[in-house]
């Protein structure tokens, strides 16, 4: 099979994990050899709930026993897109009122971008050092990080970068600026959340100037955090609210959120002017709408607080420089790239599949699935100890 792989699937590194995927339940995925693996990263934020929650699982068998694709998003009235739109909403400031549903991260980023420009009739986008929104063109030009931009050049115009966490240059926006788009806490980056204050001085900024603020919660939201999404915890609320990952259960889908009003501007000059085939696929919304309501009927935000204790507990300064990160997204700054690379390989060895993060490579990225219980919490944390033991 690996062989088939390798030949027929488009590759995107050199060396691939290569496992083979026999099946998934809970936080573990098995392999074809018979493996067993603790997904410690959650299949990068996706899930939350472990793989192939019971509830989500349902909801996708229902919804595939009534429809799949019937008409391109927004033209037909379908159950599950609703339902899922209005219990989010619920959950969400008053501003935050409306829902587009896409298929991914990047196309959030994408639909917020054009959305913002559209809105305010301006050009100029402010985003940060070291984010990452996606891959695509214009969630590239926003993302702050040259080694990835750079092969595919020329991006967007009228994009500036500012520091992560610094007041400096902030003035850089102003009356031309459509939108600020950043991370609450950066992901790629290097698992960094903003400060406060300073989080809060963007929002003033971006008040003063008629800019729009858009929060990239792709990777932080849905829990992850302890709240479920993380701009909860600093008393600032978005114009645009972007998310996806686990989001779905699973399942792949997107959005970004936004006021009425806002999004009024998608309607005219031209109609449909941003329209997506798949967006809001009907067996992917209602998977959505099942995880949403398992999420908020559950103590998962509040596990996801427990899990940030305990590893904080048990790995801060045996070893390592730092454990930051808020919730169940929490990163492990070691002292050298070879020390990363050996802990993580070794951790693989033992059936824990553990990360770095794109934009560094002596960081262990730790996003365990919110379902996980202490003993097997404690079992992952020894394996990591043991093995920057062995390294150091």
């Amino acid at each position: 099979m690996l062989d088939k792989f390798l030949r027929h699937i488009a590759q995107t590194s050199d060396a691939p994990m290569g496992l083979e995927v026999s099946h998934a339940e809970g936080p573990f995925i098995f392999t074809k050899d018979g493996k067993r693996f603790v997904d410690f990263i959650s299949g990068i934020a996706v899930s939350s709930l472990g793989h192939r929650h019971p509830k989500v699982v349902e909801a996708i068998h229902q919804q595939v026993d009534k429809h799949l694709h019937v008409m391109v998003y927004g033209e037909f009235v379908q159950q599950p897109q609703v339902d899922f739109a209005e219990l989010l909403t619920t959950q969400l400031p008053e501003k935050l009122e409306q829902v587009y549903l896409v298929n991914s991260g990047t196309e959030a980023t994408e639909g917020a971008l054009k959305l913002a420009k559209k809105y305010t009739g301006r050009s100029k986008l402010i985003g940060f050092k070291n984010s990452y929104h996606g891959d695509t063109h214009g969630s590239l030009s926003v993302t702050g990080r040259d080694v990835y931009r750079d092969p595919y050049l020329p991006l967007l115009p009228d994009v500036h970068f500012l520091k992560f966490n610094t007041f400096e240059n902030l003035d850089l926006i102003d009356e031309k600026t459509a939108a600020v788009i950043m991370e609450p806490i950066q992901g790629e980056g290097g698992i960094i959340p903003a400060e406060k204050e300073w989080l809060q001085e963007i929002r003033n900024r971006c008040d003063e100037a008629g800019a729009l603020l858009i929060f990239d919660e792709i990777q932080s939201g849905f829990g992850r955090t302890g709240k479920l999404f993380a701009f909860e915890e600093y008393e600032v609320v978005p114009d645009i609210l972007c998310m996806a990952k686990a989001m779905g259960g699973g399942m792949p889908i997107g959005g970004f959120v936004s006021s009425k009003e806002i999004f009024q501007s998608f309607k005219y000059d031209p109609p449909l002017n941003h329209v997506t085939t798949f967006g809001g696929h009907p067996v992917s919304a209602a998977a959505a709408h099942a995880n949403l309501k398992e999420l908020l009927s559950g103590n998962y935000m509040q596990r996801a607080k427990e899990i940030e204790q305990i590893i904080k507990e048990k790995l801060q300064g045996k070893g390592i420089m730092e454990v930051r990160g808020k919730g169940a997204m929490l990163g492990l700054q070691l002292e050298s790239w070879e020390l990363t690379k050996n802990v993580v390989e070794d951790c693989f060895q033992r059936g824990i599949l553990l990360g770095w993060t794109l934009h560094s490579n002596t960081l262990v990225r730790l996003a365990p699935p919110l379902i996980i219980e202490d003993e097997l919490l404690d079992e992952v944390l020894e394996f990591i100890l043991e093995a920057i033991g062995r390294h150091s």
